[in-house]
């Protein structure tokens, strides 16, 4: 896809010579056809080579994904740990006040959350409370401190506390009509002790259960919202390789990516059976 994108890795406002355009072609085995490139490039694959940045001179594939992912992985965390607690949390107390007017609000906020793109909610969350109340800073140059991820953690966790929360929601309030719970509260336990001790790890499934997906969709959408804020992470770099035809950094920040999150799924499919003995016993 991107070399079937108008232009090429070396396309500048100065057009060069002819002569050394085709030396450079040669060098990066660019005048070969694409199957040729593909073979090429799936051999160096297997071995742990990515090739080198086409723009990023001296630098290969791997260095940059080395410079930005730690940032990007970073943000990525804070933003899933910020989903998780704030809608799991959301989530149960929706539950617990079923059909009440703070039920309502909640999901009311879960819908709109699912809603709104992150390339939406980062420039309203930057002009109300970066330009208009100047609480946080706008963009990541020139600040230092926690303060400067507020703003791209928050955007990233949104969505996710609104899927988050509508699945906590409707487990917890399944979970809670169960014969267990029931016979729960007839021995006297209280609220607060079902939810901690019997009703919260049951609940936990289908939250688990997204946790590949909401993974995949945290570290696409820092994409975005790294270009946005001025991160200097794995997102810029891909956005960056895109616009300036790197092929070599395009392909490999996609095959990272889809490593990293066969790799998560695979986790997450193996903390399933930690929370659910019946998986672990078949």
């Amino acid at each position: 896809m991107v070399h079937a994108a108008p232009g090429g890795p070396f396309d500048a406002e100065r057009v060069l010579p002819a002569d050394v355009a085709a030396n450079i072609e040669a060098a990066y085995h660019l005048d070969e056809s694409l199957p040729q490139q593909f073979v090429r490039y799936m051999s160096g694959l297997v071995r742990g080579d990515l090739g080198p940045s086409f723009r990023y001179r001296d630098y290969t594939v791997a260095e940059l994904i080395g410079t930005g992912f730690p940032l990007s992985l970073q943000i990525g965390v804070l933003a899933m740990l910020l989903a998780l607690l704030a809608g799991v949390s959301s989530g149960t107390v929706a539950a617990l006040k079923q059909g009440s007017m703070l039920d309502r609000v909640v999901m009311s906020f879960a819908m709109t959350g699912i809603s709104i793109p992150v390339f939406v909610v980062a420039p309203v969350l930057v002009l109300l409370l970066a330009v208009k109340l100047h609480w946080l800073p706008a963009g990541w140059s020139g600040t230092s401190g926690a303060a400067k991820f507020v703003l791209p953690v928050i955007t990233l966790a949104l969505p996710q506390i609104a899927y988050i929360a509508r699945l906590t929601r409707a487990s917890m309030i399944d979970v809670l009509g169960r014969d267990f719970i029931r016979t729960a509260r007839a021995q006297g336990l209280g609220t607060k002790a079902i939810i901690r001790v019997h009703a919260l790890r049951p609940a936990m499934l289908p939250v688990l259960s997204y946790m590949g997906p909401a993974i995949a969709a945290i570290l696409t959408g820092s994409v975005v919202v790294e270009e946005v804020f001025g991160i200097p992470g794995l997102g810029q770099f891909f956005v960056r390789g895109a616009l300036n035809r790197d092929y070599t950094l395009v392909l490999g920040i996609v095959i990272f990516y889809a490593t990293l999150i066969v790799s998560l799924n695979l986790i997450v499919d193996v903390l399933y059976g930690v929370l659910d003995p019946r998986v672990r016993n078949r």
